[in-house]
């Protein structure tokens, strides 16, 4: 019973802890993007590791204030998108999916590769940049704190803290959107574009603002994630991670306002959950170790967590929370 506790107590901070926060933000990005306008961006991550990168470098490499470094790393999302979206939004859907895995693992190789090192520090990244932004907490960030039954630092507490208040502020950013002409519009050409086209809307410009406000929301999640690490390495932002971000957002709900947070939230729930709880299965024997090694534990909790969403889209594609009259795109 204890172990059961412990395992609900652990993946309870894991749900409220820096990760969450950046699957969040980047399923808050793509719910802009996908839920929303229907635009398929397959490269979410890449607008991350900018915001990230741009942090890092910023501090590390230039010595600019902290701040400078987050206004760099929005500055480079918005380039990015814009890179992204004028060729290809004039275009099929599929067009933009392609471009954008392609350009997501494109830069993570450029920004680990040897002609990158002197900026990137290649495979290796950048480290310790996060000071001045942990010296900010309130509190005495050398201390440790008991919060439901685990223990948190006092730089986790304060990354965690500014995180769901950034979380919160672009949920809220969100539902005045979503319910504005605008909110209005991008629905629309979600459903049918050349509708919305006859009506004199330009489609295209409509596309490009989603776009990029979907790709900043990427960047702040990936500043959230390097301030939280207290690194920025090329190979912590995969393309696996974008379409965990679209996990997040199938299971908390399409074109819902706090579907992406509570999708986040239940999602590294579920991972820590069946990670710890098959660990202390196995160390008591209730999993004999010749079936399921503790190492295998760590892909396995993947397995389940993939069955469980291919039973959600089987029998509630809409998601938790969501409507399935969201889900119906017109992907022309």
């Amino acid at each position: 019973m204890s172990e059961l506790i412990d395992a609900i107590a652990i993946a309870g901070k894991s749900a409220l802890g820096f990760q969450a926060i950046f699957f969040a933000l980047l399923a808050i990005g793509i719910n802009i993007q996908f839920g929303y306008t229907g635009l398929l961006n397959f490269g979410q991550i890449a607008f991350a590791m900018l915001g990230g990168f741009g942090i890092a470098i910023s501090v590390s490499k230039w010595d600019l204030p902290f701040w400078v470094g987050v206004l760099v790393g929005i500055a480079a999302a918005v380039v990015l998108a814009l890179l992204l979206g004028l060729p290809t939004l004039r275009l099929r859907a599929d067009y933009l999916a392609i471009a954008t895995i392609a350009a997501a693992e494109g830069l993570r190789l450029l920004f680990r590769s040897v002609s990158a090192t002197p900026v990137t520090n290649g495979t290796r990244g950048i480290s310790g940049f996060n000071g001045d932004f942990i010296a900010l907490a309130p509190w005495d960030t050398s201390r440790r704190y008991r919060i439901l039954g685990t223990s948190w630092s006092g730089g986790e507490l304060w990354v965690a803290l500014v995180g769901w208040l950034l979380v919160a502020l672009s949920c809220l950013l969100v539902w005045g959107l979503v319910r504005s002409p605008w909110g209005r519009v991008v629905r629309s050409i979600r459903e049918d574009e050349d509708a919305v086209r006859s009506l004199g809307k330009n489609v295209y410009v409509y596309k490009m603002q989603a776009l990029v406000l979907g790709g900043i929301f990427g960047a702040l999640g990936g500043m959230v994630y390097a301030v939280g690490t207290g690194s920025a390495i090329p190979d912590q932002y995969q393309n696996a991670n974008t379409f965990l971000a679209y996990a997040v957002v199938i299971l908390g709900g399409a074109a819902r306002v706090l579907g992406p947070v509570i999708g986040s939230m239940i999602l590294l729930f579920i991972l820590q959950f069946t990670d710890t709880g098959l660990r202390a299965m196995i160390e008591n024997g209730v999993i004999p170790s010749d079936l399921l090694s503790s190492t295998d534990v760590a892909q396995l909790r993947f397995v389940l967590v993939g069955i469980g969403l291919m039973l959600l889209l089987v029998f509630r594609p809409q998601g938790i929370f969501g409507d399935r009259r969201e889900v119906m795109l017109d992907a022309r």
